[in-house]
């Protein structure tokens, strides 16, 4: 597929995709006429892109990750490593600390709003 319809279909800009392209996320073929040409596969591809990107991982970090995540048919992956999985525990432990922290940054704005609205 060329590149306006898989930006179509996964409601992703086409520059994003030319930029996950060139970070080596993701890969495209060239028609005869210089066009890419996306598998069917690549919109899987794009998905865990965003999803990666939404958890808060570079794309450097991302490069490393996509190779071990589920396959589209649900098959687990072999590529994953113990050093990788180590890895990716001790980020959403860092994830999971942030939230905490927002969460009581959150309550002490709720409490200073309440005095100065006189609730």
């Amino acid at each position: 597929m060329r590149i306006g319809e898989l930006a179509t279909r996964t409601g992703v800009s086409e520059r994003s995709l030319r930029y996950y392209e060139k970070r080596g996320l993701l890969a495209s073929d060239r028609t005869p006429g210089g066009h890419r040409d996306f598998p069917e596969r690549a919109v899987d591809r794009v998905v865990h892109i965003q999803e990666l990107l939404a958890a808060g991982l570079n794309t450097t970090t991302i490069a490393q990750v996509l190779p071990c995540m589920r396959d589209s048919d649900g098959g687990p992956s072999a590529s994953a490593t113990p050093q990788l999985v180590q890895w990716l525990t001790q980020e959403r432990t860092r994830i999971n600390g942030l939230i905490d922290e927002l969460i009581r940054s959150r309550e002490v704005l709720d409490e200073v709003i309440g005095a100065a609205s006189g609730k």
